[in-house]
């Protein structure tokens, strides 16, 4: 899952949304800067990628990107999976995504201080684009694959994977609907 489902599953916990955030900048488990709740976020940030990771329906999804993004497969399903939640958001909270969005954004602004310096600059561009938001569309998705693809050091264009989502789009809401089903039972 990639980060508004992991937002998601902070529970509107503003600590564990922090630590939530932060953890893919973090390396190692030296967390002496921070306090206990926001540590408590950070391993459940690494928790819910273990359990995705080792889910059937997660790893049946990223078989379908084999064929020439095989090695990105993990991570065009962590993106296209926040599509599904961010697409049917009022099927898991009565709180509309915007609304979702803007709060989520406004506790990273507020906890800035907290965060590394990687989490801020990333912070920036989240905020810059609405990139939350944008995962609602599939014109948004193109766009964070774009940006995203300029940040790998191999060349692949990510964003042309939407070929292959609109061919397989049924399949993949069907492994998002139960894996994220699953999700829910064992986070929140």
């Amino acid at each position: 899952m990639n980060y508004l489902a992991h937002a998601f599953l902070s529970n509107n916990n503003t600590d564990l949304l922090i630590g939530n955030f932060i953890a893919d900048h973090l390396r190692g488990n030296d967390f002496k800067d921070y306090k206990p709740e926001v540590i408590e976020g950070i391993y459940l940030h690494r928790r819910i990628d273990t359990f995705t990771d080792a889910h059937p329906n997660f790893k049946l999804a990223k078989r379908i990107f084999y064929d020439g993004y095989e090695r990105y497969s993990g991570i065009l399903i962590d993106i296209y999976f926040d599509h599904f939640l961010a697409k049917n958001f009022s099927n898991y909270s009565s709180v509309p995504l915007k609304e979702f969005c803007n709060t989520v954004y406004k506790i990273y602004t507020e906890n800035q201080s907290l965060l590394p310096k990687s989490s801020s600059n990333f912070l920036d561009y989240v905020l810059k684009n609405n990139i939350y938001y944008e995962y609602s569309s599939l014109e948004g998705i193109e766009r964070v694959l774009f940006h995203l693809s300029h940040r790998i050091k191999h060349q692949v264009m990510l964003n042309e994977s939407v070929m292959l989502f609109k061919k397989h789009e049924k399949e993949l809401e069907e492994n998002f609907d139960l894996f994220f089903k699953d999700a829910v039972k064992e986070f929140l």
